[in-house]
């Protein structure tokens, strides 16, 4: 059926629920270890940790696929601090190099595809200064938690700025080839729903190492 929020208000549920948090701090502080940086956030979404970098005196340029998200980002306060880019690593600008390249939010779960995955190490590789630094986060597959997130354990309600209030849940799939398959559903109103579909991949850290070491970067 057709989507019931607009993307307007599909991006303003994200910023609803993905809030700042530990993360957003490590990976603030990380940066902030080398003053004025040249910083890459791939996969900034709608720049929640990316305005955050420059805010904190960074040259930084965040790249995402997804143009709604970054129609989000373009219209935040300050965002013309940050150099917006619509694509994945295969468009980060040439010639350009970075201090330090940042994945945050699990992007590097969102690239489920093994040859997707190396593909962007590789990117990431040649695009960072000698020296520079990657930073990648992802789930633990040891704790299991895509086996909380069940419908019972996730239910939700979402009041927007708008005034349209909402239910939302996810359910997942076990685990399988190292990934699993998550549905979230959005409820507006009693026979209104949309669904929406991720496939996430979830590496050891050990794998994760060597995915990094074999594209070039050292750790």
């Amino acid at each position: 059926m057709a989507p019931s929020l607009t993307g307007r208000q599909r991006m303003a549920l994200y910023d609803t629920a993905n809030t700042w948090a530990m993360d957003d701090e490590f990976f603030l502080g990380f940066i902030n270890e080398r003053p004025a940086s040249r910083v890459l956030g791939l996969g900034c979404g709608t720049g929640r940790s990316t305005l955050a970098v420059a805010a904190a005196g960074h040259c930084v340029v965040g790249i995402d696929p997804d143009s709604e998200a970054l129609a989000a980002a373009r219209g935040k306060p300050e965002a013309g601090n940050v150099d917006w880019v619509s694509g994945t690593s295969a468009q980060i600008p040439e010639g350009e190099l970075f201090d330090v390249a940042i994945t945050t939010s699990h992007v590097a779960q969102a690239l489920s595809d093994d040859v997707a995955w190396a593909r962007t190490l590789g990117d990431l590789h040649r695009t960072l200064l000698p020296g520079g630094r990657l930073v990648v986060d992802s789930r633990d597959p040891v704790a299991r938690a895509w086996e909380r997130w069940t419908p019972v354990n996730t239910l939700g309600t979402c009041t927007l700025l708008d005034g349209i209030t909402l239910e939302t849940w996810i359910e997942c799939t076990e685990l399988e080839d190292g990934c699993i398959t998550m549905t979230g559903h959005r409820r507006l109103r009693r026979n209104i729903e949309e669904t929406y579909t991720s496939v996430l991949a979830f590496r050891s850290e050990a794998q994760l190492r060597e995915d990094i070491a074999t594209a070039g970067v050292q750790h």
